[in-house]
């Protein structure tokens, strides 16, 4: 059955795509949950303008990620931690990093979206990634200076 879907579903489509599914997941799960809409040839019609306002609207959302991408990197983030030979008590994580992006003035940025494979144990410089868009990742200088 063709149908045309008026919401993202993960591993079938995005919003006004026309897809084929088996009929039994169209009529007993999709159509009744307001999630799609048969295929006719005005839906379609109206699905490719909803493809085109997701299209303009991606744009835009990654075009803003890709500003406030360029505003972090010009960014050197210092952080203060009690440290001792290098080494800190207890770690600098994310929401630490989102703390210190805020004081600097810089764009806001949610703790999600910083990405650590671990939190920062030591002193010196550290490169972190901040994912703005799936498309879309910004590296942030962030110096970790040991107080005493």
């Amino acid at each position: 059955m063709r149908i045309v879907l008026r919401s993202d579903r993960a591993g079938l489509g995005k919003r006004g795509d026309v897809v084929e599914v088996a009929d039994g997941f169209a009529r007993n799960f999709l159509l009744p949950k307001g999630q799609a809409i048969l295929a006719t040839d005005g839906i379609i019609h109206q699905a490719e303008a909803m493809r085109n306002a997701r299209d303009a609207r991606e744009a835009r959302i990654r075009g803003t990620a890709s500003e406030v991408s360029s505003a972090l990197e010009l960014l050197t983030i210092k952080i203060e931690a009690r440290a001792q030979d290098g080494k800190l008590f207890g770690s600098v994580a994310q929401a630490d990093i989102v703390d210190a992006i805020n004081a600097a003035g810089g764009p806001k940025v949610e703790r999600r979206q910083v990405e650590m494979e671990e939190h920062i144990k030591t002193t010196g410089t550290h490169e972190v990634r901040i994912r703005l868009h799936p498309e879309v990742v910004a590296t942030l200088q962030v110096q970790v200076v040991g107080i005493e």
